[in-house]
């Protein structure tokens, strides 16, 4: 009975409220806005993590999307932008025949890593700097621990992958360039470690395939279902 009466009460402030510009809750649906009304709530309805009310505020994507730096969220797209180029070469050069061709995709595929290790470097400098940053939304504790140990292993996977395929390299006793610059092997010359490494640049690759489309999963997740800014606050300025 008390339940009942708590929803009608929240019934009746949501059709009087002025300051959301409607006359019931079946007008939320038409698009009508809900949050002038939130301070009308009763504080258990404000606070529920049920569906009815607080479903419909969620929804409103008026509110203002926390901030990220727009230095990370630009090395984040281009780290993107690096991944897909290496594996998009190195799965083109295992289709294709001509040598001198392979040998120009390779080096594009080792570049493209050896950028990825450089934006590592960048990315993890600038989290230090800037600290702990604001959420997209008010998560439960077992999405916030799901998404830290995702975002650990991306970054594990994003910083051993280049070294793998630098040290499979050094270990096959070839030559690592990077814009004009030959760096130092990792590893000593040897046969059976550059098939071991070979085997490891490999499964790590399949890793990582997973680790970016379970983040990305979880970002459609967030945009779609949760409708929080999860997603907004990582795109570029204007596409928000």
């Amino acid at each position: 009975m008390r339940l009942q009466e708590d929803r009608l009460d929240v019934h009746e402030r949501a059709t009087c409220c002025a300051g959301g510009g409607f006359r019931s809750l079946s007008a939320a649906a038409s698009g009508k806005r809900l949050r002038g009304c939130r301070r009308n709530l009763p504080p258990a309805v404000r606070h529920s993590t049920g569906h009815g009310i607080r479903g419909w505020l969620a929804m409103d994507r008026d509110e203002p999307v926390p901030t990220r730096p727009r230095t990370l969220v630009a090395l984040h797209w281009l780290t993107v932008l690096c991944v897909l180029t290496a594996a998009t070469l190195v799965l083109v050069r295992d289709e294709l025949d001509g040598r001198a061709v392979r040998a120009w995709l390779l080096e594009g595929h080792r570049h493209a890593g050896l950028l990825v290790l450089l934006l590592f470097g960048a990315r993890v400098g600038l989290r230090i700097r800037y600290g702990k940053l604001q959420p997209g939304g008010n998560h439960p504790k077992i999405v916030r621990i799901c998404a830290a140990i995702t975002h650990v292993a991306l970054y594990a996977l994003l910083l051993a992958q280049p070294l793998l395929g630098w040290a499979m390299s050094s270990a096959a006793g070839e030559d690592v360039h990077f814009f004009g610059l030959t760096l130092p092997a990792l590893v000593g010359e040897n046969e059976d470690l550059a098939d071991a490494l070979q085997s490891w640049h490999i499964d790590a690759a399949w890793a990582l395939l997973v680790l970016v489309t379970l983040h990305l999963g979880a970002a459609l997740w967030h945009h779609f279902v949760l409708r929080d800014h999860t997603l907004r606050m990582m795109l570029p300025r204007r596409h928000r």
